[in-house]
């Protein structure tokens, strides 16, 4: 595996662009890497910060992801260490699958801080999926999970952004609905019907309701920076990061009202908070980058907002009484439904195009059809057909992980111990003396 400076072939971003968020002057600063290494594998090494972009990603991904997920009681060590965990074995293996399938040249995977963002993306997907069984999976289970989805991250990838064109920066589909669907079928099949005996457990407390909440504000400050991290410079990212603001904006207002209408007593509930405020960062991740409009992203994010508060007010009971789906942290409510939407708004807003709205910037956004390739109408199908595709590869791939997470010898906690740290952690001693009894009697918090 090679650092190289600008590799000569890649995905629908090309690895040429390594540093995709600044360029650098040239300069005749390099390392050399391997001593017997022909000029062109050096590293330019003059401008040693990292772009802004990655930074942000890698904070969402380590940070927010891990606080988010921070709610339960008692298993506060376990979500931000597995999260911790999993991110860091995600980083590696997606760095060879993508590699194999991008960015592989004259028998060499080529990185760098565009490599290095598509692997946090995979890890994002990855973590979006551990929501689904936030508690009720060990870290041998989490690893296979890992292992299998990263894999199937990869292809799909490949197939949306390489083999039918489809527009998808800021993971919509690649990313939230994957992700979250894969979860959602993996908890399906590894249902527990005594889950039950732990039911005590699956509540929050104040103060990690506060964890959770610092979870939500690192996303949400940080959600336009993801979703425009893997965009073209320029317009096309400067209006990825707007129309995310302003959707984020939306989804924030939209769940105060609602969550303050559907609550008891109009009182506010910091579930929906927490997380429905975060999706209109995912209902704009394919669209953003497209002429979606100021008042087109305000829309997107309200809607968004409000079918999450919905979700997680309404739909989650329904979602394990009746197709028995455990889904936690509710990913269903805040990167599957949410990611779906957005999914559809690529197709209408990719329908919409024209020559005459992007001027020379459809070649960025759409550069099939500014060659004369497709039309635009023939973009917005294949948009929608990318979303079926990942459908079909989330619902086999959690399938297939769910019945290998079953074999006994990966070891899951029991039924009475589930969402509990001291099954796999070192916990204080006054941790270890509450534990003896439950703290509370509460219904059980769904969220992402």
């Amino acid at each position: 595996m090679e650092q190289h400076a600008s590799p000569p072939n890649g995905k629908a971003k090309e690895e040429s662009n390594v540093v995709p968020l600044c360029r650098a002057k040239p300069s005749p600063s390099f390392i050399n890497l391997q001593a017997s290494s022909p000029p062109a594998t050096f590293l330019n090494i003059q401008n040693t910060k990292l772009p802004s972009g990655f930074q942000d990603v890698h904070v969402m991904v380590f940070v927010g992801f891990g606080f988010l997920m921070a709610f339960l009681q008692r298993y506060g060590f376990s979500s931000l260490g597995f999260t911790f965990l999993l991110a860091a074995f995600a980083l590696q293996w997606s760095t060879l699958v993508q590699g194999f399938l991008h960015s592989m040249h004259r028998g060499h995977i080529h990185v760098g801080v565009e490599s290095m963002i598509n692997a946090d993306f995979c890890a994002g997907a990855v973590l979006i999926s551990f929501g689904a069984v936030l508690g009720k999976t060990g870290p041998a289970q989490l690893l296979l999970m890992a292992l299998l989805e990263t894999v199937l991250f990869g292809i799909n990838e490949f197939v949306l952004l390489s083999l039918l064109g489809v527009k998808d920066a800021g993971g919509s589909m690649t990313i939230h609905t994957f992700g979250a669907y894969f979860g959602l079928v993996l908890s399906r099949v590894l249902y527990r019907p005594q889950l039950e005996k732990s039911k005590h457990l699956q509540g929050s407390v104040y103060h990690s309701d506060l964890f959770a909440m610092i979870g939500t504000i690192f996303l949400w400050i940080f959600w336009p920076s993801f979703n425009s991290a893997p965009t073209t410079l320029g317009d096309g990212q400067h209006r990825t990061a707007l129309n995310t603001y302003y959707s984020l904006t939306a989804s924030t207002l939209g769940t105060f009202a609602l969550s303050a209408l559907v609550g008891e007593h109009g009182r506010l509930d910091m579930v929906h908070i927490q997380n429905a405020a975060l999706a209109g960062g995912v209902v704009v991740g394919t669209a953003g980058e497209m002429m979606l409009t100021p008042f087109g992203a305000l829309a997107a994010g309200f809607l968004a907002g409000t079918v999450s508060t919905l979700g997680y007010k309404f739909f989650t009971p329904i979602l394990e009484a009746k197709f028995k789906v455990q889904d936690t942290c509710g990913v269903h409510n805040l990167h599957g439904m949410p990611g779906v939407l957005g999914a559809l708004l690529g197709v209408l807003v990719a329908g919409l195009a024209t020559h005459e709205a992007y001027g020379e910037g459809l070649d960025s956004v759409f550069p099939l059809v500014a060659a004369g390739q497709r039309t635009t109408t023939s973009q917005a199908m294949h948009q929608l057909f990318g979303l079926f595709v990942t459908l079909t590869f989330a619902s086999v791939g959690g399938g297939l992980g769910g019945l290998l997470l079953r074999l006994p010898f990966l070891g899951s906690p029991p039924d009475p111990q589930c969402y509990e740290d001291q099954v796999y952690w070192e916990v204080p001693g006054e941790h270890e003396d509450e534990a003896q009894g439950p703290l509370r009697a509460e219904e059980p918090d769904t969220r992402a």
